[in-house]
């Protein structure tokens, strides 16, 4: 997960959305601490799951990373009440647990989903769909 959130972090530029899909345990936070310190923000870079979103200004002239944990939100009315897209045009914004409810804060945006496996080893299944224009000349339609 660090590899790969190391990886996407070159790629991102502000106004990137990320949401990311998996079981507790998955990987996430993991992917979001590197994509982070592939960013040079500010960290360290923890779950937000009890004040939901935290913002890392960057270290290194960057966009800063919006990290929210959509965990205990009971629906996009309460996403909205974060005021995220106030933000997200000059950010990196990843929503963990955003799936059916962050969609709406961006035209442009990386779907992740993360499969822990099981048993010794854990293999982790990833699968990236790049959604609209921003992505559409990247393959990322593969796990």
């Amino acid at each position: 997960m660090r590899e790969l959130g190391l990886r996407l972090a070159v790629l991102l530029r502000p106004g990137d959305l990320l949401v990311l899909t998996g079981d507790l345990g998955a990987g996430k936070t993991t992917l979001t601490q590197a994509i982070g310190e592939g960013l040079k923000v500010r960290g360290p870079v923890t779950s937000p799951t009890f004040v939901i979103a935290r913002v890392h200004p960057s270290l290194a002239g960057g966009p800063p990373l919006v990290h929210v944990d959509a965990y205990r939100l009971g629906g996009f009315a309460e996403l909205d009440d974060l005021d995220l897209d106030a933000s997200v045009a000059e950010s990196v914004t990843v929503v963990e647990w955003g799936e059916g409810l962050a969609e709406g804060l961006a035209d442009d945006r990386l779907e992740v989903i993360i499969s822990r496996g099981t048993g010794p080893g854990e293999t982790r299944e990833v699968w990236i769909k790049g959604i609209g224009d921003r992505w559409s000349d990247l393959d990322f339609d593969r796990h």
